[in-house]
């Protein structure tokens, strides 16, 4: 049986484009031809697709990292270089995409066709054949391929039931879920028996409700105390809550009241949501002489009286259930894909002082740094003009660089010298 998980940390990280090449063509009688380097390839994209089929996070429990793969190199010939493979990691419908470091919302994928692009693929650096021009024949030129993004990610999933049964410890609920529907969860005379929510699934003519055991709640639970906080996100998606109390016990409306104020501290709306009270465990003596004068205290309330154990009024249950809850809207038969990308970081890059040096971030300006032979000099008086087109040498100076002083970028460091005058 597959251990139900449902919420994890897990770091992924999109593979690295390839670097481009530099390379020019070998044809008999010319020393050195015109410029063939390819570029590199694109690198392999970490995308979240929703699986229907899927119901834990437990395939990627134990995984200590989601990596995709890095794209190829370029080569010669104008070859580029082969992309990485994407990486495709199966969700269940219902699961929230927080960033960890902020806590911030990504995505809440809940149908059978979202995609999430959780960490994209790095764009492949340009190969030396992209450089030339007419006034640059013999480019020294290529970039490295871009970084892949890389983030923190917690997952969390809340199950999508149509109704919840909720109620304290040994209530009844997986024995009433098992009467329902064809679930069979562990059942026994004891609390705390269910240690993880079970869905089920119940018919009437044509119609389907998914049902789900919300594992014993007790006082404090939207608090952290048992396992209350941990389970109650599960019924946030529910249409019904069905309150399932124990007829038998001492103090059943005391019961119910320390449910009701579970649900009412928890927040996220479920006092709105509708619900009906099942007064469980008819087939004991002192279920049935409590009965009558639980239905008076009860009011108006929606009650129905039962015996999961026995069968008694499940039938009648069931058919309040399907009363109360309208019948979905029809999915379509082709749903088209909608696949939800994280919006990259406008900025083209930065400078900040560091360990006395200067430091420039940006992508493609490390891409070509890294890329470049230096000892060409058309190669680096290239990227010079780069980076006085960009208004990257104007912030430097403004930053009071000086002749001598180092500027790194990437894992380059250079020498800040000024042209002679």
């Amino acid at each position: 049986m597959t251990d139900f998980v449902d919420r994890i940390r897990v770091s992924v990280k999109a593979g690295a484009g390839g670097k481009g090449a530099i390379s020019f063509r070998k044809e008999a009688h010319v020393p050195r031809g015109g410029p063939d380097g390819g570029d590199g390839g694109r690198g392999g994209s970490v995308i979240f697709r929703v699986d229907p089929g899927a119901t834990t996070l437990s395939e990627i429990r134990f995984a200590r990292g989601l990596h995709a793969e890095a794209g190829a190199a370029g080569k010669g010939k104008n070859r580029s270089g082969g992309a990485g493979s994407d990486l495709i990691v199966r969700l269940p419908p219902g699961t929230v995409v927080r960033d960890l470091p902020s806590g911030a919302l990504i995505a809440d994928l809940t149908a059978g066709a979202e995609e999430l692009v959780a960490a994209r693929g790095g764009r492949g650096g340009r190969g030396n054949a992209r450089f030339a021009s007419s006034t640059r024949q013999v480019p020294r030129i290529a970039e490295d391929g871009e970084p892949g993004e890389e983030r923190e990610i917690e997952l969390e999933l809340k199950l999508i039931a149509d109704v919840g049964l909720a109620g304290l410890p040994n209530a009844g609920k997986s024995t009433l879920l098992a009467a329902l529907t064809r679930a069979t969860p562990k059942i026994a005379a004891y609390p705390f028996t269910t240690l993880v929510p079970n869905l089920g699934v119940a018919r009437l003519e044509e119609r389907e409700l998914v049902i789900a055991d919300i594992p014993g709640l007790i006082e404090g639970a939207h608090r952290g105390a048992g396992l209350g906080e941990e389970f109650l996100r599960h019924i946030e998606r529910t249409r019904l809550i069905v309150h399932v109390v124990d007829a038998s016990s001492a103090d059943p409306l005391a019961d119910l009241r320390v449910v009701e104020a579970e649900l009412a501290a928890y927040g996220h709306g479920l006092t709105e949501l509708p619900r009906i009270v099942a007064l469980n465990k008819l087939d004991l003596a002192e279920a049935r002489e409590a009965e009558p004068e639980l239905r008076d205290a009860l009011g108006d309330r929606p009650v129905v009286a039962i015996s999961a154990a026995t069968g008694e009024g499940v039938v009648d249950l069931n058919k309040r259930l399907f009363a109360a809850v309208a019948p979905r809207a029809a999915v379509p038969t082709t749903v088209a894909p909608r696949r939800i990308t994280i919006d990259r970081a406008t900025a083209q890059w930065t400078i900040e002082r560091e360990e006395g040096a200067f430091r420039v971030r940006g992508t493609r300006i490390e891409q070509l740094a890294a890329g470049i032979d230096w000892s060409d000099p058309d190669a680096s008086a290239y990227f010079q003009r780069l980076l006085v087109r960009n208004g990257v040498d104007r912030e430097l100076r403004k930053r009071g660089v000086r002749d001598g002083d180092t500027v790194r970028m990437g894992e380059l460091e250079l020498e800040w010298r000024e042209a002679p005058a």
